[in-house]
């Protein structure tokens, strides 16, 4: 039966399958709660900038965090364009590439979106090992624990310890007994293989628990954006709070050592072509965390009050980011020390709640356990904040000609049901690697990032080729000239820093992986657009620039689009030629 056009809603409906569409239901202040789950990103990821920032690192965030909140005006004047759609920034910015290529356009949908999507499966393997140290904790035991000594007198393990120094009798000793006295939930490995000699996959309890965490997510967003917005503002109080006092708390309880901030110098101790690749790999990765708050605009369809809503939630969003990444980074290294930072918990993130424990009432028990409540809230909060925005990048996709039909359907509630499922089966698959090892996480992490910073710079360029190819249009809020300037070379040194820093994190070829996995959009595209829709695009796709779909209009920017792709490609291979990790 022939497909019909909600132009209203941008969904799309086919005879008695019909749906009515995503619903107008949320304010501003909906789309900021749903948003507030963007701050626990750091708790992801601060360990691993330590290790690779060392004392620099708490300037990596403030400087990161900064460059994403002056890019969010320049999505802010984009996202008003387009009242009549979601998906986010990267819908709104592939519009204006499509006069200019085909294939650029659902470039940057797709690179959003898997930059977006992993934050499912990483955030639920982290959440998982919190569960599970709560379950089934692994016993901690010290040199003069009974168990180790009575260990060491038992002539069974003689042979163990026979030729040994003392020390290493002692190590010894601990391993066997923490082996033997570990739950056996914990060593539960129902598969056990390697993936192409990337990673170790091993799946067992976390991915289990991690799956059940994604299914509720799942459940809870059914319900629709409004039902989503609520859950999220209750967490987001949980969250946020807490995350204030993490923040201030140790400032004035004397817990910050000052000195911790000192030699500004990254590891290796000198500014040279080593130390520099590894800086700027790390403003690389802060990156995936601190420009996140741009999910803010996903919901442009779902605002009550589309021209008002957009600018005020991604401000909102971004003023919320700009002080809890720049409190909380300050004050974990002021705490911890370079040496605290890189200790395998906080580095791979379950030992997070017990630091912060320590940072704010002295390690109390009772604190402690809030903070792991909190820890497990907050990463529910970004799982479901990615999820919440991922899936609507699909569902604009399926609605606008980029990605296959099937996911432009929204269920009686308005949401994005089909488009939810995608996600949830391709982050089932990103668990396995997730779960099984700290290499494998970031690696994940490191491609994703790749996708992100592609859209990134697509995205930041689209802002002036609107404004040249589109000044007709109304603009509800207009950034100021200069700032569309700096945002657009900030779109160049975004593709500088993914040259640089993608082979700093899980993999040397880890830019060359982000890469072959953007290209994937290119068969999923050309299945869409000339087998599905037969070389033509949906009528309704560029209503908002009052234009017909088929009629793309003007080139008016001429060659300058063309010439930004070919210099932001250089750029890249420049930094990733360039600069080398330290021997």
């Amino acid at each position: 039966m022939q497909d019909v056009v909600d132009r209203n809603s941008g969904g799309i409906a086919s005879g008695e399958d019909a749906d009515a569409g995503l619903h107008r239901t949320i304010d501003w202040k909906g789309a900021f709660w749903i948003a507030s789950g963007v701050p626990a990103l750091v708790l992801i990821s601060i360990g691993g900038m330590g290790a690779t920032a060392g004392s620099l690192a708490f300037l990596v965030w403030a400087i990161s965090v900064t460059m994403g909140y002056l890019q969010a005006y320049s999505y802010a004047e984009i996202a008003g364009l387009f009242k009549n759609k979601s998906g986010g920034a990267a819908v709104y910015g592939s519009a204006a590439w499509l006069r200019y290529n085909k294939l650029i356009a659902p470039l940057s949908v797709w690179c959003n979106w898997f930059a977006w999507t992993p934050v499912l499966s990483l955030g639920c393997a982290i959440a998982a090992g919190y569960i599970l140290n709560a379950i089934a904790p692994i016993p901690a035991f010290m040199p003069d624990s009974p168990e180790v000594l009575s260990w060491l007198k038992n002539a069974a393990n003689t042979a163990s310890i026979d030729g040994k120094s003392a020390e290493e009798a002692v190590k010894i000793a601990i391993a066997a007994v923490t082996e033997a006295a570990t739950p056996a939930l914990r060593t539960m490995t129902l598969a056990s293989f390697s993936f192409f000699g990337l990673a170790k996959i091993e799946i067992g309890p976390t991915f289990f628990i991690g799956a059940a965490l994604m299914l509720v997510t799942f459940a809870i967003q059914h319900r629709g954006v409004l039902g989503t917005a609520r859950v999220q503002m209750v967490i987001g109080l949980l969250v946020v709070i807490p995350m204030l006092v993490v923040g201030i708390v140790p400032f004035f309880n004397g817990g910050v050592n000052y000195a911790n901030y000192s030699p500004l110098v990254p590891p290796g101790g000198a500014w040279n072509n080593g130390g520099w690749t590894l800086f700027l790999g790390a403003l690389f990765i802060a990156g995936w965390s601190t420009y996140a708050f741009e999910t803010a605009v996903c919901y442009t369809r779902e605002f009550k009050n589309p021209a008002s809503d957009t600018k005020k939630s991604i401000i909102a969003a971004g003023l919320l980011c700009v002080l809890l990444y720049t409190l909380v980074a300050a004050s974990f290294q002021g705490y911890l020390g370079l040496e605290g930072m890189t200790q395998p918990g906080i580095v791979d993130g379950t030992g997070v709640a017990q630091a912060m424990g320590n940072m704010v009432s002295g390690g109390s028990p009772i604190v402690t356990h809030l903070l792991e409540m909190m820890m497990i809230l907050a990463l529910i909060l970004a799982i479901q904040m990615a999820m919440a925005g991922s899936s609507r990048t699909l569902y604009q996709g399926g609605v606008d000609g980029w990605l296959p039909k099937y996911l432009a359907h929204t269920n009686e509630h308005g949401a994005p049901t089909r488009a939810m499922w995608t996600d949830l089966i391709f982050n089932l698959g990103l668990l396995t690697f997730a779960a099984s090892d700290a290499t494998a996480y970031y690696l994940i992490l490191s491609i994703s990032n790749v996708g992100y910073m592609i859209f990134i710079f697509l995205n930041l360029q689209a802002t002036w080729i609107h404004r040249i190819d589109s000044p007709h249009i109304p603009r509800p809020y207009r950034a100021p000239n200069w700032l569309i300037a700096v945002n657009a070379g900030l779109g160049f040194f975004n593709l500088f820093l993914m040259g640089v820093g993608a082979k700093v994190w899980g993999n040397p070829n880890a830019l060359w992986y982000g890469l072959l996995f953007a290209l994937l959009i290119v068969p999923v595209f050309l299945y869409r657009h000339y087998v599905q829709d037969k070389g033509r695009f949906p009528d309704h796709m560029l209503i908002d620039l009052d234009l017909k779909s088929q009629d793309l209009g003007e080139r008016r920017a001429g060659i300058l689009p063309y010439l930004a792709l070919a210099a932001g490609a250089a750029i890249t291979l420049f930094g990733h030629y360039y600069f080398q990790l330290p021997g």
